[in-house]
């Protein structure tokens, strides 16, 4: 049997003290999951609590959005998403870290999640993050005790990007800074420009607009292997 995809979503409802809500991203999440599907590769779904995974939308859905809230078996997964406890990661070669704002308060402190990334990359596995949600690879450390991060090459949202977002004083940290501070190469593109950075079987993307190319970019190696 083909080994599946883990796609990662928030559990975080809440944008700070705003009153405002968050979540994942549905762009981020819809467009991720319709290319992995149509390449023929099946998903699965898990975040820090399990369960009901909260998300935010753009102004207008795009297509793959349609098509996310309408499939009922993507939407009974993402409304029963597993806990980290439940995974069994023997059936996945892939860890996707899908963004949204509700990241930043539930990934980058996961241990559960950090040894589900830890043990995929050590099975010769791909990790993959976007936007925000690559917050969830910052504090993975592998078997030797040091940061997967370190010495990668990595596209992540940047400040610039956070600031425009009105995140400033209400996000707890900087995702760009935070990947720095543990070894990451960073390179940038401009404002919500797509930015995919591919090193060996590690995959990140800046910002919503580089979902596609993460996407695209994990099936490649896929069929390449």
């Amino acid at each position: 049997m083909p080994k599946k995809i883990l796609l990662v979503l928030t559990s975080h409802a809440q944008f700070g003290s705003t009153g405002k809500p968050t979540g994942y991203y549905l762009p981020e999440a819809s467009i991720s999951a319709k290319i992995i599907s149509d390449a023929g590769y099946e998903i699965d779904f898990v975040s820090p609590q399990g369960g009901i995974a909260p998300f935010v939308t753009g102004n207008e859905l795009e297509p793959a959005d349609d098509w996310f809230l309408n499939n009922s078996d993507v939407q009974y997964k993402v409304n029963h998403t597993l806990k980290p406890s439940e995974v069994d990661i023997d059936l996945y070669n892939v860890i996707y870290y899908i963004g949204g704002h509700g990241t930043v308060w539930d990934f980058k402190d996961n241990h559960e999640l950090q040894e589900i990334t830890r043990k995929i990359w050590e099975n010769k596995g791909i990790v993959a993050g976007v936007c925000h949600g690559s917050i969830g690879l910052i504090n993975v450390k592998l078997s030797d005790g040091s940061y997967l991060i370190h010495g990668k090459k990595i596209a992540s949202f940047s400040n610039a990007e956070e600031e425009a977002e009105g995140g400033v004083g209400v996000v707890p940290f900087f995702v760009a800074d935070e990947l720095a501070a543990h070894g990451g190469i960073l390179s940038h593109a401009a404002l919500w420009e797509e930015n995919v950075i591919t090193d060996g079987n590690f995959i990140t993307g800046q910002n919503p607009e580089s979902a596609k190319g993460v996407s695209q970019e994990i099936v490649k190696l896929l069929k390449y292997k």
